[in-house]
């Protein structure tokens, strides 16, 4: 289903909501520390040095996700994060595009990647509908939540 996504600069009231979000089961694993520990670690989109790279979507009145956009040497790391209630309906893959085109439209001649546990196969069919290939065999890296099975995805 295609939706008409609208989207800006994450602000301090959506990081609230963000850090409020609850995944169920085996997902449970991304719920983010509360918004006053990310402030005060400074972790994530709490760090003033990367807040610009965070935009919101929304349908409508849906506060659906957010993108991290993040310019490195010879890439861009893209990061995604869906509202729990939004998860599976094809939200992710048009926040993935519309990431894709900002990132082109700032960085046009880099490359875009992003990381992705190897067990979360729902997250891995979102990314591959969305232009982005496994890149490589499956590599351990540890993350704010412990070591675990990443795959690299690009994107051209």
């Amino acid at each position: 289903m295609q939706y008409k996504l609208e989207n800006h600069i994450m602000t301090e009231d959506e990081k609230k909501i963000v850090c409020s979000w609850k995944y169920p089961d085996v997902y449970a694993l991304y719920n983010l520390p509360s918004y006053e520990e990310m402030k005060e670690q400074k972790i994530g989109f709490m760090n003033p040095a990367s807040a610009k790279n965070y935009y919101s979507f929304y349908d409508q009145d849906t506060y659906v996700g957010f993108v991290n956009i993040l310019e490195e040497a010879e890439e861009v790391f893209i990061g995604i994060g869906t509202n729990p209630d939004c998860c599976s309906k094809g939200y992710g893959q048009q926040m993935l595009q519309i990431a894709y085109d900002i990132s082109k439209e700032l960085y046009p001649a880099k490359p875009l990647y992003l990381e992705v546990r190897d067990w979360n196969k729902r997250a891995v069919r979102c990314y591959e509908k969305a232009g982005f290939e496994i890149d490589g065999s499956p590599y351990e890296l540890e993350t704010n939540i412990g070591l675990g099975t990443f795959y690299r995805m690009i994107r051209k």
